[in-house]
């Protein structure tokens, strides 16, 4: 027997699947929490040169602002994909682990 909300989630999940499942719907959602993630870099970089001044010149005179600016993008597409991606696949197995459940109790029912 499942319960309420179990039955909500079958509903929810029913009507949204298709919708999470969606690669741009993926990346837009989980975008801001990759941003999130690699935020500490770009405040560790920036941060850097009060705390250590001997490291802030040589790294200055050897930086490539094109470089941390690509490095600092692609961390955050890759964590907010993957990371919606994941929950998108938590999700289905719930999702499909509940049918099951609900399709076991159903055949077990007396008529």
């Amino acid at each position: 027997m499942l319960t309420d909300d179990e039955k909500r989630f079958l509903d929810w999940w029913e009507k949204n699947r298709v919708k999470h499942k969606q690669v741009s719907y993926q990346l837009m959602a989980g975008l801001p929490l990759g941003i999130l993630f690699s935020l500490p870099i770009i405040l560790n970089f920036f941060l850097g040169r009060f705390w250590y001044k001997r490291a802030d010149a040589v790294g200055i005179s050897q930086f490539n602002p094109a470089v941390l600016v690509l490095a600092v993008m692609a961390i955050s597409v890759f964590t907010g994909f993957f990371n919606k991606k994941f929950k998108w696949d938590q999700n289905e197995q719930k999702y499909l682990e509940l049918q099951h459940k609900a399709t076991k109790s159903d055949e077990n029912k007396p008529n």
